[in-house]
């Protein structure tokens, strides 16, 4: 069995109390920190204002394709939906070839 050479001791012993200290300390001064906290507020608050806008228009786009599905289901719809054969107009048709 070899033995470990003191170098290699001393460098576990080197690494063990780096990793027992911790973390280094912020070396920016006070008030660097609190504006970086506080410019990481702001982008919070400004990024749930965003949220809140986006949800009030998907409920305002949800009520409005209701409304447009409850158009489409009325009863003036319903003789064009209805029609199990050809469509009253093919949009893909060629205008010439519709009155034949």
């Amino acid at each position: 069995m070899t033995r470990p050479s003191a170098s290699s001791i001393g460098l576990i012993f080197l690494l063990i109390g780096y990793a027992a200290a911790g973390p280094e300390p912020d070396l920016r001064p006070r008030a660097v920190r609190s504006s970086a906290c506080q410019e990481h507020k702001t982008l919070h608050d400004r990024m749930d204002i965003v949220e809140k806008k986006v949800e009030d228009t998907v409920e305002k786009l949800e009520v409005e394709l209701a409304a447009l599905l409850d158009a489409i289901e009325a009863p003036s719809w319903r003789p064009l939906l209805d029609n199990p054969g050809k469509t009253v107009v093919d949009i893909l048709e060629d205008p010439g070839q519709r009155g034949q």
